[in-house]
């Protein structure tokens, strides 16, 4: 049973992530959209996100190590307060190298300030392996199991109004009128969400049995993940997921501009009705569940993915695409709750560090793949088509990768989930 005091850690708890992901939301926009104002070179832009990504592969491990023998809400504490000096710094960098030439189509316009933003870009994303880390590990200590579902629901709906609703339209009206801010911004949104977390109270470090050893924690975390076949699945398949979804969302930045004629403001607004979608899903995804079953549901929304993904090389205009992006992230939310509320729910609190930054590596390693296959692919098609269809291909190619992911898994996700 959920106590008064349960809520109002849970209030404060869910309204410092959206404050996180409020920036974040901004910065989806304000990283990629900044590439392009430097260079209109596919490979080059992508590489702004594949700076923000790469560190789930580098620092997964260790984030789980740290997440399991520190105290979980100060480490969170720490990675916020590092993420506004960041970008307090990468605002200073944007201001200082005022007026910007027009991008050229090879190299960059600027390259010091491609490598410095590059490099802001790296510490934002190994703050947040760390802080993301901590902050699934820590639902758990704050509302009983029975009510993970309804939790991570409402987390993630409150998520998504500020990372996919206000945020990217905020973050394309901000750096449309001035570039800088949107940097400025996201550092006084972090240290807010840091004077949030700073007033949660509970116990969320891990209790500790015997000396410290990195080795045999790393393999016990291993070990777990190894004997749990269900956990394996979704966490292959999340990892593929997220390669696909990768190559779709860096795509969208020059499809948007080239092929449908609009600006950072239409682009925010598409990703802002997407996140309706979201919402949506994140306020049905329990009752979805009850309804459908966990495994019947985790395999139909796999299938809806699919039929997003390709449904964008299809849309003829951006109010198209925006429903598609709603849809798509409605049946997105929805997996995510089934698979993340199982992996809370089975995981124990000693190793769901571990655990988790071990099932992370696996399905957020994979986002820098699929940022630079993209681009890849673009790269590749010019030559054998024109840019405008070549900038599609990313699309299609989702597409018939999340339909090859849904007839592979289909059986085993249903199996898994029964015997789970």
């Amino acid at each position: 049973m959920t106590t008064p005091d349960t809520s109002r850690q849970l209030g404060r708890f869910i309204a410092a992530s959206g404050m996180t992901n409020l920036a974040d939301g901004i910065a989806v926009v304000v990283w990629a959209w900044m590439a392009t104002l430097l260079t209109r070179d596919p490979l080059l832009v992508a590489l702004m996100p594949v700076a923000l990504r790469m560190p789930w592969f580098l620092f997964a491990l260790p984030a789980g190590i740290v997440t399991d023998r520190v105290d979980r809400r100060r480490l969170m504490l720490t990675m916020d307060i590092l993420r506004a000096c960041v970008f307090a710094v990468a605002a200073l960098l944007v201001w200082s190298a005022l007026p910007l030439g027009e991008p050229p189509e090879n190299g960059t316009g600027v390259p010091v300030l491609f490598g410095a933003l590059l490099m802001c870009a790296l510490l934002v994303g190994t703050a947040e392996v760390f802080r993301d880390n901590a902050a699934q590990t820590m639902l758990p200590a704050i509302v009983p199991h029975a009510g993970l579902e309804r939790a991570n629901g409402r987390l993630w709906s409150v998520e998504l109004v500020g990372n996919a609703l206000i945020g990217p339209a905020l973050g394309a009206f901000l750096i449309a009128f001035v570039i800088w801010m949107p940097f400025a911004l996201n550092a006084a949104i972090f240290a807010l969400a840091a004077l949030m977390m700073l007033g949660l109270r509970g116990q969320f470090k891990p209790q500790q049995a015997g000396a410290r050893d990195w080795r045999k924690e790393l393999r016990e975390g291993l070990g777990f993940l190894r004997a749990a076949p269900l956990l394996r699945l979704l966490a292959v398949v999340t990892g593929v997921w997220n390669l696909l979804h990768q190559m779709v969302v860096i795509a969208l930045v020059l499809h948007v501009q080239e092929n449908l004629g609009l600006g950072a403001r239409g682009y925010g607004l598409i990703l802002a009705a997407g996140a309706v979608g979201g919402i949506l899903g994140g306020l049905i995804a329990e009752r979805v569940i009850k309804r459908l079953g966990a495994g019947a549901t985790a395999q139909w929304m796999t299938l809806a993915s699919a039929v997003a993904f390709g449904a964008i090389v299809f849309a003829p205009n951006g109010w198209a695409l925006a429903l598609v992006l709603a849809m798509f992230e409605l049946t997105g939310l929805i997996w995510n709750t089934v698979s993340v509320s199982y992996r809370q729910r089975v995981i124990p609190d000693a190793l769901l560090g571990r655990v988790n930054s071990v099932y992370r590596l696996l399905a957020w390693g994979m986002m820098p793949v699929g940022l630079l296959l993209s681009g890849l692919i673009v790269s590749w098609s010019e030559a054998l088509m024109p840019r405008g269809a070549a900038l599609t291909m990313p699309f299609a190619a989702a597409g018939l990768g999340a339909a090859l992911l849904t007839a592979v898994a289909w059986r085993s996700l249903g199996r898994g989930f029964s015997k789970a």
